[in-house]
């Protein structure tokens, strides 16, 4: 017991002669950029939310993204250079370009004494999670990544699963499954919200939602906790005299870009903003302590505030009526069509229109009408990109043929997220990463050294000059 009590002393002196604020939170957004936030913002003003928490932090820096090899960045490059501070290869997690480990802010402030938590609602060996605890020349080998996880240390683990991978036999360097490990090593392994929310402060939680990444915030249930809840829990999980750092990663926004799926991208930066007003809230309480950094790894999808034939216009409150994701509505047809043939009714386009009237609020009303050139620039209310102030989704006889024809390539979903996007005004130039800069915001003591124009290394660079 008293050697015990000596560690824990030690522990607390440490961080006490620590500089640098007490409380840290991190929150990335994958695939997340100046257009993403700035849609956003005005979707977010439209249906009556507000601005955007994480716009308005007081101290901006405008962050190039590229790894040491590319323009374009993967997540794992830039991920490793934003928690590390050293530029990479893409596909490495912690290590330098020529594959040495680097130490993570998240790992420094744990030698420090303070406590850490890791949140994502993608699972947890992804790799903008696994570059602020592990060291691999490779992100790919998720089993290795997850023993490195529960060897951190961390205090607090929540997100998606392992991708199936947590028990990876073939793995060389396979030690048994890892949720078994994670008891072991003394954390509580919870598998469901219920259990997540009635830990204890004290424990050492790991919480995985599901088997792999979580839904899309469009299509999750009450049975998963969203980005705040997860956060809020950290906060009340980690907090103590010896502070904390969190990072928080919105890690399915990505998947939103690289489908070009305007409205669910939206909700997604939404539930990290949402992530990011919990930490307010916690700043608001203890203002000389804590600091908050907000930053992409990279932009996804080559997102525009404006489409060509919308004019100047746009209308992002038309990506509210959208109920589910891409993905999600592609299931939605999946099951419907299994559904009429075990009735013995054929599948056809009227009954895929129903659906589409339901999860898109697509009005087949004008669809007798044209599009014509003519129409458009008088902005006539059934153009199919019209720039009248009209909130329907207004599907002309233009819209419905290429429907057809996606209905019969079985690509519906892909046609209904396009002429959605196109229709609120938002662009897409890319299914991929792209090489834009991303806004890099914060608020707190420490803040005003990250602004002005800096690459994704100072981020780390500075942070751990505040901490030293």
């Amino acid at each position: 017991m008293k050697v015990a009590a000596l560690a824990v002393s030690c522990m607390l002196s440490a961080a006490a002669c620590a500089g640098g604020p007490k409380y840290v939170f991190m929150f990335i957004g994958d695939g997340f950029s100046v257009p993403q936030r700035m849609v956003a913002e005005e979707f977010s003003r439209e249906i009556g939310r507000g601005e955007l928490t994480c716009n308005h932090l007081p101290y901006h820096a405008t962050t190039r993204t590229s790894s040491a090899t590319s323009l374009v960045t993967d997540s794992a490059a830039a991920g490793t250079a934003i928690a590390c501070g050293a530029k990479t290869y893409n596909s490495a997690v912690g290590v330098d370009k020529d594959g040495n480990p680097v130490e993570s802010v998240a790992e420094q402030a744990h030698r420090l004494g303070r406590k850490v938590g890791i949140v994502s609602d993608c699972y947890l060996t992804h790799a903008t999670p696994a570059v602020f605890y592990a060291h691999n020349k490779n992100r790919g080998r998720s089993y290795q990544i997850g023993l490195e996880m529960i060897g951190s240390g961390f205090e607090y683990f929540a997100g998606g699963g392992f991708s199936g991978k947590e028990n990876d036999v073939r793995d060389e360097k396979y030690k048994g499954n890892i949720y078994d490990l994670a008891a072991k090593a003394g954390y509580l392994v919870a598998t469901n919200k219920a259990d997540l929310m009635s830990a204890k402060p004290g424990t050492k939680v790991l919480y995985t939602a599901c088997e792999g990444h979580m839904p899309h915030a469009i299509d999750r249930d009450a049975s998963m906790p969203s980005l705040a809840e997860m956060t809020r829990k950290g906060v009340e999980l980690l907090d103590g005299p010896a502070g904390f750092f969190m990072m928080v990663e919105g890690g399915t926004l990505d998947f939103s870009g690289h489908a070009n799926d305007a409205a669910t991208n939206l909700r997604e930066v939404l539930a990290l903003d949402d992530a990011v007003r919990v930490a307010k809230e916690f700043q608001d309480r203890h203002p000389a302590d804590t600091l908050i950094i907000t930053t992409g790894d990279h932009e996804t999808g080559g997102m525009a505030m404006g489409f060509y034939g919308t004019g100047y216009a746009i209308h992002v409150k038309r990506l509210s009526h959208q109920k589910c994701s891409r993905i999600a509505f592609k299931q939605v047809l999946k099951d419907k069509r299994a559904e009429l043939k075990k009735a013995g009714k054929p599948w056809t386009f009227e009954e895929a229109q129903k659906l589409l009237e339901e999860y898109f609020a697509f009005d087949f009303s004008a669809s007798a009408h044209s599009d014509s050139l003519e129409d458009k620039l008088a902005g006539g209310k059934y153009a199919s990109k019209t720039t009248t102030n009209d909130e329907r989704l207004m599907m002309t006889s233009t819209d419905v043929q290429a429907l057809k024809e996606a209905f019969k390539r079985n690509k519906l979903q892909d046609e209904a997220r396009r002429i959605t996007s196109e229709k609120a005004g938002v662009g897409w130039s890319s299914s991929s990463h792209t090489a834009l800069p991303v806004l890099t915001t914060s608020g707190g003591p420490g803040a005003e050294t990250f602004h002005g124009y800096m690459d994704n290394t100072e981020i780390a660079l500075r942070l751990k000059k505040l901490y030293e």
